[in-house]
């Protein structure tokens, strides 16, 4: 009989429990679901070399290893001109900061298996092997905790050139392991590198720097579903609170990841876009292919108003300044998100994501990557500039997104009065109440006038 009570006490209980847990989870990624924008970097040994080797250009941005296939004998001697002068962990988090970014994501180690911190467990890191001997990671963490942004570790987990036991799989066999150190793919243990050199190092970053919102794993590759299990019991116990993205592996993590795609229908389970600001991850000397700020800022509306967030990637240099470019373009996207922020943070997807306003399949600046190093230049998000509205929603708010409009009046189909309940007010952020009229098959907004270097990227709050 007390077996039986306690078979439908446990039958009562579980899902209970099952919801509880739901809401915990739900209630970790508020933080980072209400930032909805973040920064992405890519700093490393191959930002030294900055796209040349032996005196030639050469392929690969932070896959310089893998594609010029350097020795490790001869690559780790790059870290013998790391000094990287220019580094200011608190020049770097402001302007984060000041470009509206809440959380900030950093390489900790890159396939090349260096590790960018102070790693006790293995010597081939930038503290025990550059003349530069600092730990950037300490830096960032006591710049972010001033300055009130979420520090965030990337870790590659199943690519390591550096380590001999890590055979991969893609695209084929062995074709992204470092074969010309060590030839023998079936000879490398997996687990041996798991438990020598991943489990002690992401040890390392949960417990040396403090509080951290984001473990952002990247190609998980051959690691076991134990592997990626142990890993994730292990973050769980040290930081509760971390996050962690869908590249653990073995169908686990908080959130999925796009990489240089943006989702093109709403999507309300979560999900990220990580986007570089021009060609490549890693900095590169001879890419010049910068996105402009009007373009970011639509990428970065593309992805909100579809439920997503936008992790935007800087390449900082060897001597560890950003490139100017970059420095511009975050200057030009924090002077619009300082007006338009309101319509980002915080925010829903509404009934719908976007309304055209002509045909973007035909527009002619959508531009096309060579796209034959699929790791290094891989960049498939839009790159037109095409006139178009997009939504996102707060509490009664919905919030208008006016594209790269040029006509005087824009009419919104989806708020007409036909579609939509009447609206009492609409306000142009940063500005002032517009002339507008709500009428049976659209809302119409009287267009502000522009002004000489703004970017035509307009936001109305309707109430």
């Amino acid at each position: 009989m007390k077996r039986k009570s306690l078979i439908i006490l446990m039958a009562f209980m579980l899902p209970l429990l099952v919801v509880a847990q739901t809401k915990q989870e739900a209630s970790k990624l508020q933080w980072w679901q209400d930032a909805r924008f973040g920064l992405f970097l890519h700093w490393g040994l191959y930002s030294v070399p900055a796209g040349d080797w032996n005196g030639h250009r050469a392929k690969g941005n932070e896959y310089l290893m893998l594609y010029q296939k350097i020795p490790l004998k001869v690559y780790g001697k790059i870290a013998e001109r790391f000094d990287p002068v220019k580094f200011n962990a608190d020049e770097w988090v402001k302007m984060a900061k000041n470009a509206g970014m809440k959380y900030i994501v950093i390489t900790t180690k890159h396939h090349d298996g260096f590790a960018m911190f102070n790693s006790p467990s293995s010597n081939y890191n930038v503290v025990k092997m550059s003349p530069w001997g600092k730990d950037p990671m300490k830096l960032l963490a006591a710049a972010c905790k001033k300055y009130g942004i979420k520090l965030c570790f990337y870790y590659s987990l199943g690519r390591d050139w550096q380590d001999p036991d890590v055979p991969t799989d893609w695209p084929t066999k062995g074709g992204r392991s470092n074969t010309w150190d060590y030839p023998n793919e079936d000879k490398k243990d997996i687990t041996k590198y798991f438990e020598r050199k991943v489990m002690p190092q992401v040890r390392e970053l949960l417990t040396q720097y403090g509080p951290i919102g984001i473990l952002w794993f990247d190609t998980p590759e051959l690691i076991k579903p134990e592997e990626s299990k142990e890993l994730l019991a292990m973050i769980h116990k040290l930081q509760p609170n971390c996050i962690v993205n869908s590249r653990i592996g073995n169908g686990l993590g908080d959130y999925k990841v796009l990489e240089q795609k943006i989702a093109t229908t709403i999507d309300l389970n979560p999900w990220e876009s990580c986007v570089t600001m021009n060609g490549g991850w890693g900095y590169n000397k001879h890419d010049t292919a910068w996105k402009s700020p009007e373009l970011l800022i639509r990428q970065l509306i593309e992805t909100v108003s579809s439920g997503g967030n936008y992790l935007l990637n800087v390449g900082p240099m060897g001597n560890g300044a950003f490139p100017q470019p970059a420095i511009q373009r975050l200057a030009a996207i924090g002077k619009w998100m300082h007006v338009n922020g309101q319509a980002i943070y915080d925010t829903k997807p509404w009934k719908i994501a976007a309304e055209s306003l002509g045909d973007a399949a035909s527009d002619k600046n959508v531009t096309k990557v060579d796209n034959t190093m699929v790791d290094a230049l891989n960049d498939a998000t839009p790159k037109g500039i095409f006139p178009e509205i997009r939504f996102t929603a707060k509490g009664d708010n919905v919030y208008v997104f006016a594209n790269s409009i040029h006509t005087p009046v824009l009419q919104v189909k989806a708020l007409g009065s036909s579609n939509f309940r009447k609206i009492k007010k609409v306000k142009l952020l940063g500005g002032h109440c517009l002339k507008w009229k709500q009428e049976a098959g659209f809302l119409q907004i009287k267009m502000p006038k522009k002004k000489a270097g703004h970017i035509n990227v307009y936001v109305f709050k309707v109430d």
